[in-house]
């Protein structure tokens, strides 16, 4: 069976093209908007200008070579700058994650990115129901889950601890102490020399000790303990972060 060569395959009116775009960008914005609410690195306008690229780049895909369609010797396919896309925007999300000792922040904005773009290419390919199912699930998963999984994990994660001890003291004796009889496992400890103190004293050492939550505990209650020990000096905390 011969095909027919349908030429308004390859065209879209411009009300249709306006109202791609708008929706793109009211459904990225809703996502960003659960970040900039966050204060996160990526927020409201940056979620946007993803998926508003993401569409443009599927529309310039799909209908901005309508000219060369009819062409014998060329093959439109759609799905190629659609795929450069969503490898693209790990780049753009890698920046976004930021390390800092055992800290790790970022990882759901750069996710959050991610699935805008997606978000982006499924409005663009005129998939409505797709990208409106999609961003709810989304907001859903930001708003909702969010405070679920704090609720449920805050107490299984791992924190970390930094601080200055006097070296002829028995300050840190004391912290291994009052860490293990407030249930925090020890899993790893780093001591060194205080590089920034005196060099002829050299009586500071600089502690950084990892240690985990094995039972409930309120964890700030715990740093307030190991500040009022006598040759403990600028205590410092981290931890995972979303």
């Amino acid at each position: 069976m011969t095909q027919v060569y349908d030429p308004s395959v390859w065209h879209i009116s411009n009300l249709e093209l306006t109202i791609r775009l708008v929706l793109a960008l009211i459904l990225g914005g809703l996502v960003g908007l659960e970040r900039e609410l966050g204060g996160h690195s990526a927020g409201f306008r940056t979620h946007i200008l993803v998926s508003l690229g993401s569409a443009g780049i599927v529309l310039l895909s799909m209908y901005g070579f309508a000219e060369f369609a009819a062409e014998p010797n060329v093959r439109l396919d759609p799905s190629r700058l659609a795929a450069q896309v969503v490898s693209g925007i790990g780049f753009l999300g890698a920046g976004t994650i930021l390390r800092t000792g055992i800290t790790v922040s970022g990882l759901t904005t750069a996710a959050s990115l991610w699935v805008v773009a997606a978000i982006g290419l499924t409005v663009g390919a005129g998939f409505y129901y797709g990208s409106a199912a999609l961003t709810l699930l989304v907001v859903i998963n930001l708003f909702l889950l969010n405070k679920f999984e704090r609720k449920f994990s805050r107490n299984k994660r791992k924190r970390e601890l930094v601080m200055k001890i006097q070296k002829s003291s028995s300050s840190l004796n004391k912290v291994v102490s009052e860490l293990n009889r407030n249930g925090l496992q020890i899993s790893k400890m780093l001591v060194e020399n205080d590089e920034a103190a005196d060099a002829d004293s050299n009586t500071l050492l600089i502690v950084r000790i990892q240690v985990k939550l094995i039972k409930p505990i309120k964890f700030e209650e715990v740093i307030i303990s190991l500040a009022t020990i006598d040759g403990v000096f600028g205590l410092e905390t981290g931890g995972e972060s979303l």
